[in-house]
């Protein structure tokens, strides 16, 4: 067997300071140092991070990529020119994105525009564009204007033929 002081007057160096210290004060540090209490310092917890996960790809009610719905279009101020005894309409549309042969629907026509009554303009089959340039494109009534005008309301919006509420969209 070994004699091994262990008693009241035994002594240990701390592995820190060098100083000498009672044996039975002496603790062991988390990386294997002896040292007296009073110099003890517990393992910083940055020195052992949290396990960190993959950050979730997926989403709970994702909706995948769709085509969005054709949509009316507001129209500006006045939008539909009108020329005495002729049956195309000419549409001021900003920027419009609109080709020749779409078919096109005129809603919430005000007054008589052309001399015309409203209905004719808002008719649910549609015009087809003859002509369209970067603001403006034209279709041709079945009837001729009785005037020359630039009118149409403030209100006029440009649709296609077939339009779902929005409420039943979703």
């Amino acid at each position: 067997m070994s004699n091994l002081a262990k008693g009241r007057y035994a002594k240990f160096i701390s592995d820190r300071s060098g100083m000498e210290f009672p044996y039975k004060e002496m603790v062991r540090e988390w990386n294997g140092s002896r040292v007296h209490v009073s110099e003890f310092e517990p393992k910083q917890p940055q020195l052992e991070p949290r396990p960190y996960t993959a950050d979730p790809q997926g989403l709970q009610n994702a909706r995948p990529a769709r085509t969005e719905p054709a949509t009316e279009s507001m129209l500006g101020p006045n939008p539909l020119s009108f020329t005495a005894n002729s049956s195309t309409v000419t549409v001021t549309e900003v920027n419009t994105q609109r080709s020749v042969s779409d078919i096109v629907v005129l809603r919430n026509v005000d007054g008589s525009p052309g001399g015309l009554p409203f209905t004719t303009l808002e008719n649910s089959t549609g015009f087809t564009i003859v002509s369209v340039s970067s603001d403006t494109f034209t279709f041709n009534l079945n009837t001729t204007a009785a005037i020359t005008e630039k009118s149409g309301g403030m209100t006029v919006t440009a649709g296609p033929v077939t339009l779902t509420p929005w409420h039943t969209q979703n």
